[in-house]
């Protein structure tokens, strides 16, 4: 697939482009992160003032989003030249990091229903090249703060993710990749791939990181703005999974170019 049909594609399905999360909603997650709610800052400590001006003029930057602050309502949108800049420089990273030699990686997902589906690629591509897939924590709990419900760490295909009894969830929080990195100690992985508070806390913790983050996670821009995440991807997190199979052997090709 050519740069201008992937492009297409990521229009046509509106992983970018005019992308079905509102600009209210934008709005106000970039208020919250401003306004450092824990649930929007996914492990993260900003450094900076980032006021709500400042953060929309980061999200314009990065994603793509509209930047005139006077748009309150209605569409917002995603540049699908820049997921496709930032699909690239992702496996950029992901191959300087295989070209050191059998990496320790971690990769996991906040989104079982819709990213799943690219980070279980990725956890094949790079076994299939060397690296050691880590599976710390393995079955850790904690109480969820939001729901009251006691939450668990599961691994499928080598991803790691939030698990409630029986249902694989979406999540935020940040405490889950905390206790991977508590277990693993020193032996900390040499790359991460993830969303979420599982990205953000990792680039908290100074580990090298990629993700992928919607017009309305601002955290990890942010976190990439402050030389914490390494890439972040602007995406539609939720799209069906099978619409995100050209973005991802995009960045499959990327990667195997760069070894």
């Amino acid at each position: 697939m050519t740069r201008e049909d992937l492009r297409a594609h990521l229009v046509r399905t509106r992983i970018a482009g005019d992308v079905d999360t509102s600009r209210e909603n934008n709005l106000d997650h970039y208020r919250a992160l401003a306004e450092r709610e824990p649930y929007h800052l996914f492990g993260l400590r900003p450094e900076g003032n980032w006021d709500e001006r400042d953060v929309l003029e980061l999200m314009a930057k990065s994603a793509g989003v509209v930047a005139d602050p006077g748009h309150r309502f209605g569409q917002d949108t995603i540049d699908p030249d820049l997921t496709i800049d930032a699909v690239e420089a992702m496996g950029d990273t992901i191959a300087g990091a295989l070209r050191v030699g059998s990496p320790r990686v971690l990769i996991a997902t906040g989104h079982p229903t819709g990213l799943l589906a690219v980070h279980l690629v990725l956890a094949r591509l790079l076994e299939e090249h060397g690296a050691e897939l880590l599976s710390p924590a393995e079955g850790w709990s904690y109480r969820n703060p939001r729901t009251g419900r006691k939450n668990e760490i599961r691994y499928v295909g080598g991803v790691g993710m939030a698990a409630d009894r029986g249902n694989l969830i979406h999540t935020h929080d940040s405490v889950l990749m905390r206790a991977m990195l508590a277990e693993l100690g020193e032996e900390r992985p040499d790359l991460v791939i993830a969303d979420h508070g599982w990205a953000g806390a990792a680039g908290e913790a100074g580990v090298l990181t990629v993700g992928f983050a919607d017009s309305n996670d601002p955290a990890l821009f942010v976190g990439e703005a402050e030389g914490k995440i390494a890439v972040t991807v602007p995406l539609d997190d939720n799209v069906l999974p099978r619409h995100y199979a050209p973005l991802t052997n995009h960045l499959v090709e990327r990667v195997v170019r760069a070894l």
